[in-house]
C-alpha cells in the first residue's frame, strides 16, 4: 500500500482542465473514476483498476451528485454524502492525485429554484429557457432495463459523463459493472462520439454475504438488508442452473421473480440480455447477463451476473 497522500481538491472547471493538461505534459496518462461520493470498497476497487491502467498515471476521482439523472420522485435530496470521509478514504489509497468536486456543472439560467431549494431540483427542464438544454442520448441502449422505469436517468448519465470527459480530458475512465447498462451506454457513447478514451469495466465488489456494494445500502434496515440478499443468491443459482443446462430464460426469470417476491422484494425488472447489445434473449446460448432491479423498503437495488455457457 502506498503511503497516505492527500489528493488536490479542485472545484473549478477551468482549473481542472489546466491540471490535466499539466499532468499530460509531464508524460502521465490521465485516468478518471467518476463517482457520486459516499465511497465504499467498490469505488476503491475502481481506483485500483485506474492505478493499474498505465505507468505513470495521474488519477482523478470525481465526486458530484448529478442532478440531471434524478426524476422528481427520486432520492436526490437524500442521496448520502460524506465528503470529508471520502477524502480520507482517497488519501489512504496513496494513489489519487486529484478530486474534482464542482459545485454545479449546469447552467441554471434565470430560474433559481434549484438554489432556493438547496440544489435538490432534479429535472433541469425546470430552469428557464436560458438554462441547460443540451443532452447526450444513447437512444437504443437506454430504453430497456433501468431506462424503462427511469426515463431521464441515462440521458443525465451520458450528458454528465460527456461533460466530465470534456473538462478532464482523460485517457482512461473506469466504471463499475454493477451498473451494467450504464457501463455499456458509456462504451457506446465513447465509440459513437469518437472520444479518445479507453473505458474499463471493473467487476462487482460484494459484501462478505454477497450483497453488491452500493452507497444506497446505508438506507436499508437490518431486516431489509437480510431480505435483499435474495438478489445475489438467486443470480448465483440462475448461473449455476444455466451452466448445468437450464437455459430457458422464461423459467429462469420466473424463478428469480418468485424468490425476490417471496422474500419481500418489489421487483422492478428481471431481464436476460445479450452482453453488448442488451437485447433480450429467450434461450441462453452465448454471452448474456441477467440484470435485476428490485425495491426492498424504500431502497431500489440493482445487481447482475454474466453468464457464458460456451466457456
Amino acid at each position: 500500500m502506498a503511503a497516505p497522500r492527500e489528493p488536490e481538491v479542485i472545484r473549478d472547471k477551468a482549473a481542472m482542465r489546466a491540471w490535466s493538461r499539466r499532468r499530460r505534459a509531464e508524460g502521465k496518462t490521465i485516468a478518471v473514476v467518476p463517482t457520486m461520493g459516499y465511497l465504499h470498497q467498490g469505488h476503491l476497487s475502481l481506483i485500483s483498476a485506474a492505478a493499474a491502467s498505465a505507468d505513470p498515471v495521474a488519477i482523478v476521482v470525481t465526486i458530484y451528485v448529478n442532478p440531471s439523472q434524478f426524476a422528481p420522485t427520486e432520492d436526490l435530496a437524500t442521496y448520502p454524502s460524506d465528503f470529508d470521509g471520502d477524502l480520507r478514504k482517497l488519501t489512504s489509497t496513496g494513489v489519487v492525485d486529484a478530486v474534482f468536486n464542482p459545485p454545479d456543472l449546469y447552467v441554471r439560467g434565470t430560474d433559481r429554484r434549484a438554489a432556493a431549494s438547496g440544489g435538490a431540483v432534479s429535472c433541469l427542464e425546470e430552469a428557464a429557457g436560458d438554462g441547460h438544454e443540451s443532452w447526450v442520448r444513447v437512444e437504443r441502449l437506454e430504453k430497456g432495463l433501468c431506462g424503462a422505469s427511469r426515463p431521464v436517468f441515462f440521458r443525465g448519465v451520458a450528458t454528465v459523463v460527456s461533460k466530465l470527459f470534456n473538462i478532464i480530458e482523460p485517457d482512461v475512465a473506469v466504471f463499475g459493472k454493477k451498473d451494467y447498462q450504464q457501463w455499456r451506454i458509456i462504451c457506446r457513447m465513447v465509440r459513437d462520439l469518437d472520444f479518445a478514451i479507453e473505458i474499463i469495466g471493473s467487476e462487482i465488489v460484494r459484501e462478505a454475504d454477497g450483497l453488491a456494494m452500493s452507497s444506497r445500502n446505508v438506507h436499508l434496515s437490518r431486516e431489509e438488508r437480510e431480505k435483499a440478499l435474495s438478489i445475489s443468491r438467486s443470480l448465483v443459482d440462475a448461473r449455476t442452473g444455466a451452466l448445468k443446462g437450464n437455459t430457458d430464460c422464461k423459467q429462469i426469470k420466473n424463478k428469480i421473480v418468485q424468490t425476490l417476491t417471496e422474500t419481500g422484494g418489489q421487483v422492478d425488472y428481471v431481464e436476460i440480455v445479450e452482453q453488448e447489445s442488451l437485447v433480450p434473449v429467450e434461450q441462453i446460448d452465448g454471452p448474456v447477463v441477467i440484470c435485476v432491479a428490485a425495491w426492498f423498503g424504500k431502497v431500489r437495488l440493482i445487481d447482475n451476473i454474466e453468464i457464458d455457457t460456451r466457456s
